[in-house]
């Protein structure tokens, strides 16, 4: 039976600071969005309901909660996870996978989530792949990174294809029209890279209008304002990923050293705090915590792990807009158009 169509099932046992901050994320997007579909919490019921009460949203018209007795762990293999079916997890997947919710969020396993979501829900038909996609900041803009680790081994065709799944995840989530696209190499001239990459490109290339293709990027390329979106393998998209996490936290831990060294340094300090904030503000993960999955029958949303409750509560708000605007409808159409024209110049 269907309950709500716009529904979206939260995991509140995933994430790596207990559910309490899972249900203070739904408290604050409650109180920031009255207009939010229904909220189903899926977990531990004993734990979830007096964490409701504590927050004063026990028995909220918005909220649901659903019994789930098992938590995926961290560190479990994704075979094993998929196989917990009383998960939190798992039964978040059950109720979009019947129709009872239409989105999820969880900040659980990804191995088991991205598993567990290509088997239970299947792909958008003309899909071979999912892509896990996110959001990065720029000094001046924001831009999608896809795919970061969903699938390490793509083939040409579904490198195409994540530039359409980006395509759509930046028209929704950056408000960018038609975003421009650039596929991640190691040279910008024509015949640089693996074959895979130039028969990518080529097939890029093929579909004309359909996309804002610019061409090849290089890595110094990618915090440039050149694209708004940098398609890559799932291999290469993970390791840059981390990279720039570890990259920030090092340079983070950098400048606090330096700038306390010495009472002149601390004042300097002082004099540019308006400064740091400006910028950790920029560079603040929990705007932008949550990496859809993209390519699934259903909206799935892995939120970062160590989510706080600020972006648990975006996550739950990119989840609506990826819902009020169909985001999986475009992405049926647009793909099928893309697999014609390639089916078509290959005739």
């Amino acid at each position: 039976m269907v309950l709500d169509s716009r529904a979206i099932a939260i995991d509140v046992m995933g994430a790596d600071k207990g559910p309490g901050e899972v249900i203070e994320g739904v408290k604050h997007a409650l109180k920031q969005d009255p207009g939010l579909p229904l909220l189903t919490l899926v977990g531990i019921q004993s734990e979830i309901e007096p964490l409701l009460k504590k927050h004063a949203i026990l028995g909220h018209p918005k909220l649901k909660v659903i019994h789930a007795s098992d938590v995926i762990g961290m560190d479990e293999k994704p075979t094993q996870g998929i196989k917990k079916k009383d998960s939190s997890m798992m039964r978040c997947l059950d109720l979009i996978k019947s129709e009872e919710c239409a989105a999820m969020v969880s900040c659980g396993n990804t191995g088991s989530l991205m598993a567990g979501a290509t088997v239970r829900l299947r792909l958008i038909p003309g899909l071979e792949r999912p892509a896990l996609s996110t959001v990065i900041p720029s000094k001046d803009h924001l831009f999608i990174l896809l795919d970061v680790g969903a699938n390490p081994e793509t083939t040409s065709k579904q490198l195409m294809h994540n530039a359409i799944l980006g395509t759509n995840h930046s028209q929704i989530e950056l408000g960018i029209h038609k975003p421009k696209i650039g596929l991640l190499t190691i040279g910008t001239e024509e015949g640089k890279g693996t074959e895979r990459i130039q028969e990518a490109h080529k097939y890029l290339k093929s579909l004309g209008t359909t996309i804002n293709y610019t061409g090849l990027i290089e890595g110094f390329h990618v915090f440039e304002k050149d694209v708004d979106i940098v398609v890559c393998d799932g291999f290469v998209g993970n390791i840059l990923i981390k990279t720039c996490e570890s990259l920030f936290h090092m340079l983070k831990e950098l400048f606090k050293e330096e700038l306390t060294a010495n009472p002149v340094r601390k004042l300097g300090a002082v004099l540019s705090m308006q400064a740091f904030k400006a910028i950790k503000h920029k560079f603040n993960p929990d705007r932008y915590s949550a990496a859809p999955l993209l390519g699934v029958n259903g909206i799935v949303l892995k939120a970062h792990g160590s989510s706080n409750s600020t972006g648990i509560m975006n996550a739950i708000f990119s989840a609506q807009k990826m819902l009020n605007q169909n985001m999986n409808k475009h992405i049926l159409l647009a793909i099928a158009e893309a697999n014609e024209i390639i089916k078509g110049g290959a005739a």
